[in-house]
């Protein structure tokens, strides 16, 4: 099966795999030239791969957007409003966005103040599908 130039392997390995992530998140910044940061982590917090300025740490970024995540799932749940699907959070300088990316990560954005929103959330479904599909 092949998905936008990317081929389901049987055989593919985790280097592979890391490499097939790493080209889609470049691509996906390249066309995104407002997004300033972003990493595609599991849903428990950890890493996988991410485009993160070294002033900032990674694993630190990833256990928040985890806890984020938890806390947005929990409230979902309470109020009976389904899945949780994507979290948007808008600071004076930009947004943070996280978009579930299969069951098992997500996709973690950090944007400045002046990205089209429209634009932006139709490319993250996009890449969030392939994102699923890789991992």
């Amino acid at each position: 099966m092949e998905l936008n130039g990317y081929i389901e392997d049987p055989k593919v390995n985790d280097e592979d795999l890391g490499k097939n992530l790493e080209a889609l998140l470049h691509m996906f910044l390249i066309k995104n030239p407002n997004i300033n940061a972003a990493a595609v982590i599991t849903t428990e917090g950890l890493p996988i791969i991410s485009a993160i300025s070294h002033r900032l740490d990674e694993t630190r970024i990833a256990a928040m957007s985890a806890t984020l995540l938890s806390l947005a799932e929990r409230a979902i749940k309470e109020m009976e409003r389904g899945d949780f699907n994507e979290l948007f959070i808008k600071g004076t300088e930009g947004y943070l966005i996280l978009v579930q990316a299969g069951p098992h990560a997500v996709l973690m954005l950090s944007t400045n103040i002046d990205v089209q929103l429209g634009l932006l959330f139709f490319e993250c479904e996009r890449i969030c599908e392939k994102i699923a599909f890789l991992i």
